[in-house]
């Protein structure tokens, strides 16, 4: 589909109830974009229309995306090298916040998502309903015509980080959210990719923020062609990996470590057995392997401990600032 097709199609769709002239809080978009030339000029000159800034954070494209921003309107900053979508938030945070948002709206430049439900989605804002809202395209269920791996993908994809998060949220990896600007300093940015989103989700529930879903209409069915099942699977793992490691520090090093370490005093109990029975006699590989399976399995559990609470310290910390 066109990029004028997209445009007309947007503009084309029934309008949200709040209207823009209905608020004075402050509305900043942020559009983290690499190599988005094609796209970028016509969806910032839509937000425009929704919103009173609009943040691009080139994230070192190799085009001519930061020059198409720029002359559509929108403030720029660019990223000398590919930082990853963590650092393009996390600049767009702060420079959102040094130029006196009130209200900060994250979008993908790839046009999947419809400015014109920008107004909906802050509405819940203005009101004083929440203080965060997220967007699903599936609250009523995916598309029929979706293939089964996307099915298989979104589902396994958003149960592990609803775990994760302790949220039911159903599009736990949308990227088109709407956040009070007084949240700027609870989100840690450590994840990367789509792995930011479920991991900002996580503390805002950590931080006991009122959340709100609403459901949108994309403008685009991104779902492109039907990926190897294998690709599939190895994707779903490395965000399940993520998640955890990420919202889970105290179980991805502390379960794997004590299972190391108990599994090393067994063999330990058992190798002492046999050897005061007269069965076998000290030998120095079993009892080097002993020694650094238990070595290893303590310091992980000590890390995973160590870690979960310096982070919940931190969050605690910059929430109270």
């Amino acid at each position: 589909m066109s990029d004028e097709m997209l445009v007309t199609k947007c503009l084309n769709m029934p309008k949200n109830r709040l209207d823009r002239r209905a608020t004075s809080q402050i509305i900043t978009i942020i559009l983290p974009a690499c190599d988005e030339e094609e796209s970028i000029g016509s969806l910032v000159l839509l937000s425009r229309l929704y919103a009173d800034n609009v943040i691009v954070i080139d994230d070192g494209s190799i085009d001519r995306t930061a020059e198409v921003a720029k002359k559509a309107g929108a403030n720029v900053i660019v990223h000398g090298d590919r930082r990853g979508k963590r650092e393009a938030l996390k600049t767009g945070f702060k420079a959102a916040s040094d130029t006196g948002a009130d209200i900060i709206v994250t979008m993908n430049s790839n046009w999947q998502h419809n400015p014109a439900d920008i107004l909906m989605l802050v509405e819940p804002i203005i009101e004083g309903e929440a203080e965060m809202v997220t967007s699903s395209s599936c609250l009523n269920g995916l598309s029929k015509n979706t293939s089964i791996y996307r099915h298989m993908d979104q589902t396994l994809q958003d149960t592990t980080a609803q775990i994760n998060s302790y949220l039911k949220i159903n599009d736990q990896y949308s990227g088109f959210r709407a956040f009070s600007a007084s949240l700027k300093n609870i989100f840690r940015f450590d994840s990367q990719d789509i792995a930011i989103e479920s991991e900002m989700l996580a503390d805002a529930g950590k931080a006991g923020i009122s959340i709100k879903e609403v459901e949108i209409c994309g403008c685009h069915d991104f779902e492109g062609p039907v990926r190897d099942p294998i690709k599939c699977i190895v994707g779903f793992l490395k965000t399940v990996a993520e998640d955890i490691e990420t919202n889970k520090l105290l179980y991805y090093n502390s379960v794997p470590g004590f299972a190391l370490a108990t599994c090393s005093f067994y063999m330990a109990f058992k190798f002492l057995e046999a050897y005061f029975l007269g069965i076998d006699s000290l030998r120095v590989g079993p009892m080097f392997l002993m020694s650094f399976l238990a070595i290893l399995g303590i310091y992980m559990t000590l890390r995973g401990i160590i870690m979960y609470s310096l982070v919940g310290m931190g969050i605690q910390t910059e929430s109270a600032q």
